[in-house]
């Protein structure tokens, strides 16, 4: 009796013990449930990395006529957007750096951006904007080449600060392979804007451009693009 007794009390604390890890698994599970729940429309939703924003003098483009809009907006700039960034427009863009206690540079980069768009990151792709072509920004019209494109600079390490014909190196100068694009010739970059190949370099071969800038951190932000550059009549 008293064996049975105990084999009774002991097939319960089984039981017991059974239903204990039966409520740690269901519990666990609910944990893992609750969490993919929570953290998967984070995933769904993440934004993507935020696209880069270059817009200073000399520009032309959607992007411009966007950061015209802003500036508008924010009461920066009078007049109409026409996605030329000229004069009043750097001097737009200063008002706001000098506003918002930004770099006065004149040029929107990503700190301005945010402060012109109220924090809301640049997104090309949900504003319509797309690479022009250079009939649709540029002052003239000719044949195309596509090219592989570097950024440089006068402060990069090992550059001086003179091209190849005596010019200085600065934006709106490229480098070119004279057999491919001779020196002399204006061409129009979407991004970018006009240029004029002034320059050689050692390894600049072929359908290769460096593209010059005012500053190092322009250039590699710049980096290495394959474009379709336009031969200015």
């Amino acid at each position: 009796m008293k064996i049975r007794k105990l084999l009774l009390v002991a097939r319960k604390i089984m039981q017991g013990a059974r239903r204990h890890r039966e409520l740690r698994r269901f519990r666990g599970a609910l944990s893992i449930g609750t969490a993919l729940a929570v953290t998967a429309p984070l995933a769904l939703h993440a934004p993507a990395e935020a696209a880069h924003i270059l817009v200073k003098e000399g520009m032309r483009g959607a992007a411009v006529q966007h950061v015209q809009e802003l500036l508008i907006r924010g009461g920066y700039l009078d007049g109409a957007a026409d996605g030329v960034a000229g004069p009043l427009t750097r001097a737009a863009i200063e008002r706001c750096q000098e506003k918002n206690g930004l770099e006065v540079d004149g040029i929107c980069g990503q700190a301005t951006y945010l402060a012109l768009s109220g924090g809301v990151p640049y997104d090309p792709v949900a504003l319509g904007i797309r690479e022009e072509r250079a009939h649709e920004v540029s002052r003239g019209s000719g044949r195309s080449v596509y090219v592989s494109a570097t950024g440089y600079s006068a402060f990069d390490p090992g550059n001086g600060n003179r091209t190849a014909t005596g010019t200085m190196v600065r934006r709106g100068v490229i480098a070119v392979d004279p057999s491919v694009i001779p020196l002399g010739t204006r061409v129009f970059i979407p991004g970018y804007g006009e240029a004029v190949a002034e320059d050689i370099g050692g390894s600049i071969h072929g359908y290769r451009i460096d593209v010059a800038f005012d500053s190092h951190a322009e250039a590699l932000m710049f980096g290495r693009q394959d474009l379709e550059i336009f031969i200015m009549e």
